[in-house]
């Protein structure tokens, strides 16, 4: 764990479909009547890019199927090409950037609730390390060595409480019709195993009413921050 005097972080973690936006949502404006309060997405939002890029006319699904092969790499057990790794590289920067602005909220005492938050366990969609699968060699293998560099640094400051919203991926398709459905399936298997470098985490069912969702959420951080 990262040694400094820092705000509590709540992160909240889950696949698409799982509700992480709008338990987030509802949990920032609650804190926010207690004390300094800020929400921050943590994610390195490849899909989101996707998805956008789809709508574009002519090019666009092909566009989308190139980044979402590419992005998919972390597990293939050949790694990825030297193309594949910079655009996985550069996805993964975009998160390190998220972080810090994150962490200069923390150093200035406000608490935050991160929307996703990195880690090193599992490879892959669920905020794991894209170039897992490099080889050891080449420009291919120095960009894996600084992915998991960064990745191990973020990965130190544990978040003060990790709430875990686990879903099954008949819902989480139901809510996020426009994602693949294979995605959302390693994402949902993937949940389960996250441990997050050994922070508290809450394991809470999404697919229960949102209000029961968000008690117990409440809940578990009140507990945690003695609110």
């Amino acid at each position: 764990m990262a040694e400094e005097s820092l705000a509590p972080l709540i992160a909240i973690v889950g696949s698409d479909g799982s509700g992480k936006s709008t338990v987030g949502a509802e949990l920032l404006a609650w804190l926010q009547e207690r004390r300094p309060t800020a929400l921050h997405h943590l994610g390195k939002q490849t899909g989101n890019i996707g998805r956008a890029i789809a709508r574009w006319p002519i090019v666009g699904q092909r566009l989308d199927k190139t980044i979402a092969r590419k992005s998919g790499t972390a597990r293939d057990p050949k790694g990825p090409g030297l193309a594949t790794a910079l655009l996985i590289y550069l996805f993964s920067m975009r998160r390190v950037r998220r972080f810090k602005h994150m962490l200069a909220d923390r150093r200035r005492g406000i608490t935050i609730i991160a929307d996703r938050f990195p880690q090193t366990a599992i490879p892959g969609p669920m905020d794991g390390l894209g170039l897992a699968r490099a080889g050891a060699g080449g420009i291919v293998g120095f960009l894996a060595r600084r992915e998991r560099k960064h990745y191990e640094w973020m990965e130190a400051y544990r978040p003060t409480l990790v709430i875990r919203l686990n879903v099954d991926l008949a819902t989480a398709l139901a809510r996020k019709p426009d994602h693949r459905p294979s995605s959302l399936k390693t994402k949902v298997e993937d949940v389960p195993r996250l441990t997050f470098n050994g922070a508290p985490i809450v394991d809470l069912d999404s697919t229960r009413p949102l209000d029961e969702v968000i008690a117990s959420a409440k809940a578990a951080i009140g507990r945690a921050l003695s609110l």
